[in-house]
């Protein structure tokens, strides 16, 4: 551990290397991120990069640029998009911090402490490289050291240089029911910015970006990706300055005068994670998967199999009845389900979404008994039992909102303040409020306390459009434990509500370890590295259409992996899209994830159940590899979905190929896998379908149970066969 100031620090993980310039000591100005990339040599030296990384002044430029720091400040000239921006009653406004120490520890893990004395702040950044995965964390603390009110228009973690020649954006935009949407771009001169007002991690607008070069695909290729773990107001910016650099930033987003400090109060911004490659954008997604299966996702696939869900949602609504709930948990376990999980409508007046949410109490009405005989009849099914909840809002039409009007989040308040807002018949719960806090604890306390549930479907089903807060409770920051003022009279109070969450949700997991929580927000709109921290599953999408899925689900692989990916085998005319898709594609597009069903058995056909029966058995059988294997997606034409996902040793592999519309050509291309170890060889068996519903049935036989290298595999491919539009193949290929 060392104290004394260096001019450079770099740390190393198992194939990266990561430089910090802390030349700018003394009346200098602000650390910076020199080189973030593939692992130096042991004979290159932070010197030599330094060398060759020196400016020359242009012709109307300023001579002597403000370094892209870890936190650009405006102080020093910076002319982008200032890292920390503050204030006191419009004035010390321009920080210019100087370095007073960096704290290098055993881990290789960097604290740089900086001093602004103009503004009276100090600002401490926290770096470190995970050795295994390659991942980088980083974050931005800011401390009030004066003694006025210091008001925080923004404060973003550390700002990443960007190599010119990647010129690729990468972003992701989408809405309910269709999430994730790949959204490329060329960087150009100005700003890529991406914002998020919905007081959640949003379906539009995912914390995420990936940079990177023209000749980058799945395979091969520099790039970074970057995402903001945090679940509620965020900006996302990729700037290129006309003077020849470019740099990327991401923070939270704050309303006006959301965010102050008191003296010796701290806030801390939420976490950068990163991921530099120089092998392709599937390369970047395991160093994402590796890190979460191993500091953040609760359950991981290596512990304990993700149990196949099956969700009562699409198959009756808010139609329940104990018999015939009972009935559908039989035919549930018939087909191999080992969770049941009720949702939606089992609490009091709950007979449609315009009343109930907030009286979190069975209604007797439809179990008179309460929920006993159902997750009875549930475990001696032999499945686990698991239940929807919505806790952080409530609908007008219920008596906790009759008792308590005043517990709600509105637009500022005062004369002529603005109408609250309905969404889905519901308004926003304050989480703020400390009796907030303890209602909702209580109820949520009690249903674990009485009944044998052992999972939550966390759900959030409206923006939070109107942020005013309704009292003026404490914040606790994110790492200094520090208190912060929240808003009374109406303040935004979107920063606070979010860690209002995070607090319940960990009350929660502290008094029910055993308990698992899906993150859900209308579908796929809250996910991300922040959550995850608490809940062990994500709801991808509301959507359950097998076509829309794989899209949905290519897109959230880029940061997620399968184990946490909730999938599930909708009924066979979509209701949401209303398309109608073969049981063999949707059941095979759910295989690849945390697999559940959704749909009502009561009256599906039985040829349809039987083949939904033979998928979960193959799920099942190759869970273990798909919830910790490596993923590789394949990269296809528009009307093609190809991925696979390769065990560690390389020894066996599971690949799907998805023909989403007809062939371009009479006779399709071959395919080529990825991710195979070239000196090994391999038999090719096609699991799925039972049936392939091939035209040129002939060519399966060829394939089957033939036995190929992984060279040949990998750089001739296997011939596919001329398939039906919607449909789906998966080969299996084991170590010969």
């Amino acid at each position: 551990m060392s104290e004394q100031i260096q001019p450079f620090y770099t740390v190393h993980s198992d194939h990266c290397s990561l430089v910090l310039d802390c030349r700018c000591s003394g009346d200098n100005h602000g650390p910076a991120i020199l080189y973030w990339g593939a692992r130096l040599g042991a004979d290159t030296t932070p010197e030599m990069l330094a060398l060759m990384a020196t400016r020359q002044e242009a012709q109307a430029c300023m001579p002597e640029e403000a370094p892209i720091a870890l936190s650009p400040e405006l102080g020093a000239g910076f002319q982008g998009n200032a890292g920390i921006q503050v204030h006191r009653d419009g004035g010390q406004w321009g920080s210019y911090s100087r370095i007073q120490s960096v704290i290098q520890d055993d881990n290789g893990g960097l604290t740089i402490i900086s001093i602004c004395p103009s503004t009276e702040i100090k600002v401490t950044h926290r770096l470190a490289l995970d050795q295994p995965s390659d991942m980088l964390t980083a974050t931005t603390e800011l401390t009030n050291i004066g003694d006025r009110t210091l008001w925080v228009d923004q404060c973003n973690a550390p700002s990443i240089p960007v190599p010119m020649h990647y010129n690729k954006i990468l972003g992701f935009a989408g809405r309910w029911g269709n999430e994730f949407q790949r959204q490329a771009v060329d960087r150009f001169m100005g700003t890529y910015l991406r914002e998020n007002r919905s007081g959640r991690t949003s379906h539009d607008a995912f914390p995420g970006v990936i940079l990177h070069t023209e000749q980058t695909n799945e395979g091969a290729g520099a790039a970074y990706g970057l995402h903001l773990g945090w679940s509620g107001n965020h900006q996302v910016r990729v700037e290129e300055q006309f003077v020849g650099r470019a740099y990327a930033q991401m923070g939270e987003l704050f309303f006006p005068g959301e965010l102050s400090l008191e003296p010796n109060q701290s806030y801390c911004s939420p976490t950068l994670y990163g991921v530099s490659t120089e092998n392709g954008l599937s390369a970047l997604s395991q160093c994402f998967h590796r890190y979460i299966r191993a500091n953040l996702s609760v359950s991981s696939g290596t512990e304990k199999p993700r149990p196949v869900h099956f969700n009562t949602w699409e198959a009756m609504y808010f139609d329940l009845s104990l018999e015939r709930l009972c009935t559908l948990a039989d035919e549930a376990a018939t087909i191999g389900a080992e969770r049941f999980v009720l949702d939606d409508g089992w609490f009091n007046n709950r007979r449609s979404d315009s009343a109930g949410l907030g009286d979190w109490f069975v209604d007797t009405t439809i179990f008179p008994q309460g929920l006993s005989p159902l997750i009875d009849h549930v475990q001696a099914s032999g499945m686990e039992f698991g239940l929807w909840v919505e806790p952080e809002m409530v609908n007008p039409d219920s008596d906790l909102y009759r008792a308590h009007p005043d517990w709600i989040l509105s637009a500022e308040t005062g004369l002529g303040g603005a109408p609250l807002l309905l969404a889905r018949n519901q308004l926003v719960l304050d989480l703020t409020r400390p009796e907030v806090q303890e209602y909702l604890f209580g109820c949520i306390d009690g249903l674990l306390s009485e009944y044998a549930i052992g999972y939550l479907k966390w759900d959030m089903n409206r923006a939070v459009s109107q942020p005013g807060g309704t009292s003026q409770p404490s914040g606790t920051n994110q790492t200094s434990g520090t208190n912060q003022t929240s808003g009374a009279g109406g303040r935004a109070v979107t920063h606070h509500q979010t860690l209002a969450l995070y607090k319940l949700l960990a009350r929660i997991r502290r008094a029910h370890p055993a308990v698992e929580i899906e993150s859900c927000a209308s579908g796929g709109g809250r996910a991300d590295l922040g959550i995850l921290a608490h809940t062990d599953r994500i709801w991808t999408s509301d959507t359950n259409d097998a076509l829309d899925r794989l899209r949905i689900q290519n897109g959230f692989s880029l940061f997620f992996p399968a184990d946490l990916m909730g999938a599930h085998v909708g009924p066979k005319d979509c209701h949401i899209t209303g398309r109608t898709i073969a049981m063999a594609t949707r059941a095979g597009v759910a295989l690849f994830g945390h697999m559940g069903i959704e749909a009502n058995l009561l009256t599906m056909e039985q040829s349809e159940k039987t083949e939904l029966k033979a998928a979960v058995a193959l799920h099942k059988q190759h869970r273990q590899l798909i919830h910790s294997g490596d993923l590789v997606r394949l990269d296809c034409a528009a009307n093609e979905n190809s991925f696979g996902v390769m065990s560690g040793n390389r020894e066996q592999g599971l690949f799907s190929y998805a023909l989403l519309d007809s062939h371009r050509n009479s006779a399709p291309g071959r395919l080529c896998f990825r991710g195979l170890d070239p000196e090994l060889q391999y038999k090719i068996n096609i699991i799925w379908p039972l049936k392939p519903s091939s035209i040129s049935t002939s060519i399966l036989d060829v394939i089957n149970g033939a036995v190929i290298s992984g060279d040949a595999l990998t750089k001739f491919g296997v011939q596919l066969p001329i398939m039906l539009p919607q449909s789906l193949l998966i080969f299996y290929l084991q170590k010969h």
